[in-house]
C-alpha cells in the first residue's frame, strides 16, 4: 500500500504531506489546487515513470518539475520483499527526479485512470525489472499507458507490436469464447450498473460499418435495444472502460504470473481522478462502494487500496455507511492567507470526516466550502431577507420587492417561506 506521500518545492503548494489510510483515500479540493498532480505524483512513486512519458499522446500526467530551488518528493510503500522509503531530488542537469540503484521495490498491480479517460497499468509480472545472466534488466515494458483512443482500438509499440487489443477487440474475443474474461466482465458492469433496474449487460455482436470488419460489442438499454458501445453515452463509456481495464489487467497478470510461476499480486492499488466523471447522480451514489467491492473480489487474496480524486458531494455521502477511520482518510485542499507572507497559499488538510448524512450538507462542508447548496441569486435573496428581517425601519414596498424575488428563486415547500410570511404578517409588511 502507499503509505505516504511529503513533496515539497513541486505543484501549488510550498509542501504538502499525506499519510494515507490502507484502504479508501479521497482527495476533495477547488479546480487546480493539486487533486490530480498529487494522483500523477502517487502513480510516479510507485512505479518510477510519468505516464506521458511512457505515451507521449497524452495530454495530461506530464513530469512534475519544481517550481522553485530544489524540488523533493518523499515517498513510502509496501512493496513484496521489502517496503519502499526513498526522498527523491530534481536534478536540473539532467532534467530528471534521482532514484535508488539497483532493482527497486515490488508495489503490486497498479491502475491508473486519469480524468481525460487515459489509463495507465504497472504490472509487478509483465513490468519489473528481470533477471539475464545474474544481472537486473529493464527489457520489458515500463507500463500500459493508454491514450483514450487506445483504451478502445488497442496500444501498440513504436515497432507495431500489439501490447493490448483494446476493449473492442478483447470484448469481442471474449463474449465469442464465452469464458472466464467474458464471465468476469458480466459480472463487473453488473456491480458498476446504476441499479437492478438498469444493469449493464452485454447484447449481441454487431457490425456498424461496410468499412469495418471488426466485432462491435453491444450494451442492452433499459428500452431493450442492443446499442454499439462506440455509441454509447460518456457516462456508460466511462464505466465500460473502468470494467474493461479492471477485467483485462487482472485476467493478463494472474497469466503472467502463472507462466512466470511467481505468486500473484500482493496488493492491488487504483488511483482514479474524478470518479463521478460524466456520472449521472444514480451512479454517483454507487460508483466507490462498487469499485471497493469489485477489487476485494477480483483479488481475493490481496490487498486492496483506492485512492481517488472528486468535486461530488453524491460521491462524499455515498461513502459514509462505508467509511473506516481506521483504514480511511479523507484529505482536502484550499486556498489559505499565508500569516507570514500575506498571499494566498494552497494547503492540505487531512480533515475529520463527519457523517452528513444528506449530500447537499457536504455542498457546504470544508469539501466544497459553498455558502449554501442553492442558486447564487437564491443565496443572495435569502441573505438579504434575513437582514431585512431585523430591521425596524423596513418599508411596505421594500418587503413586498423582497417577497416577489423569494417567490422566484424559492420552492414552494421552502422552510425560510414560514420564517418570512410569519414576521412579515406581523409586522404588517405584507398583507
Amino acid at each position: 500500500m502507499l503509505k505516504s506521500l511529503k513533496i515539497q518545492g513541486v505543484g501549488p503548494a510550498p509542501k504538502m504531506t499525506l499519510d494515507f489510510g490502507s484502504r479508501l483515500n479521497l482527495l476533495t479540493g477547488d479546480n487546480g489546487l493539486g487533486k490530480s498532480f498529487l494522483l500523477d505524483i502517487a502513480w510516479w512513486a510507485l512505479t518510477r515513470k510519468w505516464p506521458a512519458q511512457i505515451n507521449p499522446k497524452l495530454t495530461s500526467g506530464n513530469m512534475a518539475r519544481p517550481t522553485k530551488g530544489e524540488g523533493k518528493i518523499t515517498f513510502e510503500f509496501t512493496g513484496k520483499a521489502k517496503a519502499e522509503h526513498y526522498t527523491s531530488t530534481f536534478k536540473p542537469k539532467v532534467q530528471d527526479w534521482t532514484g535508488r540503484p539497483g532493482r527497486p521495490s515490488n508495489p503490486g498491480l497498479v491502475l491508473y485512470a486519469m480524468s481525460d479517460g487515459s489509463f495507465a497499468v504497472w504490472d509487478p509480472a509483465r513490468n519489473y525489472w528481470i533477471a539475464h545472466k545474474n544481472l537486473d534488466t529493464q527489457e520489458r515494458q515500463p507500463a500500459y499507458v493508454f491514450s483514450p483512443a487506445e483504451v478502445w482500438d488497442g496500444l501498440r509499440t513504436d515497432d507495431e507490436k500489439w501490447l493490448s487489443n483494446g476493449l473492442i477487440r478483447d470484448w469481442a474475443s471474449w463474449q465469442k469464447e464465452n469464458g472466464q474474461a467474458f464471465q468476469q466482465l458480466k459480472k463487473v458492469l453488473e456491480v458498476l450498473s446504476p441499479s437492478p433496474e438498469e444493469l449493464l449487460t452485454p447484447g449481441e455482436l454487431t457490425r456498424v460499418s461496410l468499412d469495418d470488419v471488426r466485432d462491435i460489442p453491444t450494451v442492452r438499454m433499459p428500452y431493450q435495444q442492443d446499442v454499439p458501445v462506440i455509441y454509447a453515452s460518456s457516462g456508460m463509456r466511462r464505466i465500460m472502460a473502468l470494467a474493461y481495464f479492471l477485467v483485462w489487467a487482472w485476467q493478463e497478470h494472474r497469466q503472467a504470473a502463472k507462466l512466470l510461476q511467481q505468486p500473484e499480486a500482493h496488493q492491488v492499488i487504483f488511483l482514479i481522478d474524478e470518479v463521478e466523471s460524466h456520472l449521472h447522480p444514480s451512479w454517483q451514489r454507487k460508483i466507490v462502494p462498487a469499485l471497493l467491492n469489485l477489487m476485494d473480489s477480483l483479488a481475493q487474496e490481496a490487498e486492496t487500496q483506492l485512492i481517488t480524486a472528486t468535486h461530488s458531494p453524491l460521491i462524499m455521502a455515498s461513502v459514509e455507511p462505508w467509511f473506516d477511520h481506521q483504514q480511511d482518510a479523507w484529505f482536502d485542499l484550499d486556498i489559505c492567507q499565508d500569516k507570514e507572507n500575506q498571499v494566498p497559499q494552497v494547503k492540505l488538510t487531512r480533515r475529520e470526516f463527519i457523517r452528513r448524512g444528506d449530500a447537499s450538507r457536504w455542498l457546504t462542508s470544508e469539501a466544497f466550502d459553498l455558502a449554501s447548496a442553492r442558486s447564487e441569486e437564491a443565496e443572495q435573496t435569502l441573505n438579504d431577507a434575513s437582514e431585512a428581517l431585523k430591521r425596524e425601519d423596513l418599508s411596505k414596498n421594500e418587503a413586498v420587492e423582497l417577497d416577489k424575488r423569494l417567490r422566484e428563486v424559492l420552492g414552494d415547500t421552502d422552510p425560510f417561506w414560514m420564517r418570512w410570511r410569519f414576521v412579515a404578517e406581523q409586522k404588517g409588511w405584507l398583507e
